[in-house]
């Protein structure tokens, strides 16, 4: 059974983690539009800005700095790199918007529960202070950019 206490997180990776934060907001986003009976076009239009604006640029933090920490062939990281994948697809997709946000919900809240909870424990645990600091260095804590020309969600 996974706990649900907090997880003591490296300083180097908090940022990465609030990035994390942010993409549950998404999840809570999209489940309250459907909840508000909002018009699935204005939800993907919402979460479209995020992938591009804050998603995208994490994945690709990710796959760049923080995976090859454990190596591309360990499991972890195999499985972390399919989601990605995966979500990325869902995001590209045009038809279909409704299904397609809530496929993003499911699959973007368990893919951030499984990277905070066992992917970045493993990676916490091997990574040097080397390779923390160039996570920091090119990572840093940055205000979170909401848009909020369309609040679908309030």
């Amino acid at each position: 059974m996974i706990s649900n206490k907090p997880l003591k997180r490296a300083p180097e990776l908090q940022p990465l983690s609030h990035d994390h934060h942010h993409g549950l907001q998404l999840c809570w986003k999209i489940r309250t539009g459907f909840s508000k009976q909002i018009e699935p076009n204005r939800i993907k239009k919402y979460a479209d800005w995020f992938f591009k604006t804050h998603l995208k640029p994490h994945f690709e933090l990710e796959e760049k700095h923080v995976f090859p920490i454990l190596e591309t062939e360990n499991e972890l990281v195999k499985r972390a790199l399919t989601e990605h994948r995966r979500l990325k697809r869902l995001f590209k997709k045009t038809t279909d918007t409704e299904k397609s946000l809530g496929l993003i919900e499911e699959e973007l809240e368990a893919h951030i529960r499984f990277e905070e909870r066992i992917l970045f424990v493993e990676i916490q645990k091997i990574a040097t202070q080397d390779q923390l600091a160039k996570i920091k260095e090119i990572h840093t804590e940055e205000s979170f950019t909401e848009k909020d020309d369309d609040p679908f969600w309030i």
